[in-house]
């Protein structure tokens, strides 16, 4: 890994925690807050790349564990990766390379609406599929239930995944991905 990927990486990481300064909107009917973090798992995956947005997401999952208060709410700590949340925050950095990957596929016809499509399916559907089970396992719910208290999350994402799309292609110059194209 180069200097510049690591220090993007970080970079990201850390704009992930920045996004977790803005107050959590709680539900009364499901555990889970609805929080500004996964424009930046979007971001993270269409800006940066499979390799590097994985990286970059596992690196705030550690510094989380460690007890840093990046998530959402000043949460943070070991007992924040164990509680309902845990399958959502441990879906992210599967959610960053999927995306990555799925951009880095289209990045030579990549358009708006591709990356959007990309979001929803990866950053917005991967991640309500990975944590509202996770979620249900652990309130002792049931996974529909689950599911169904995750569709709140939906109309919220989608704008997140047309924000991250917008931007990612307004700064496709500047990307990583676009060094890996243009040097391989």
């Amino acid at each position: 890994m180069r200097t510049k990927e690591m220090v993007l990486a970080a970079l990201f990481a850390s704009f992930i925690g920045v996004l977790g300064m803005i107050p959590p909107i709680p539900l009364g009917f499901i555990p889970v807050p609805i929080t500004a973090q996964t424009l930046g798992i979007m971001l993270a995956g269409c800006f940066l790349g499979k390799k590097t947005a994985g990286i970059s997401l596992i690196l705030f999952i550690v510094l989380v564990a460690l007890g840093l208060p990046l998530l959402s709410g000043g949460r943070g700590g070991i007992s924040v990766l164990v509680g309902p949340s845990a399958g959502y925050i441990f879906s992210w950095p599967v959610a960053a390379f999927c995306i990555g990957y799925a951009t880095e596929k289209v990045w030579p016809t990549m358009k708006t609406w591709k990356v959007f499509i990309i979001n929803i399916v990866f950053g917005v559907l991967l991640v309500s599929l990975i944590g509202a089970p996770v979620m249900a396992l652990i309130t002792h719910t049931s996974v529909w239930a689950g599911l169904a208290g995750a569709s709140a999350f939906l109309p919220g994402d989608c704008i997140k995944a047309i924000i991250a799309a917008v931007i990612a292609v307004q700064l496709k110059a500047i990307s990583p991905i676009e060094d890996k194209i243009r040097n391989a």
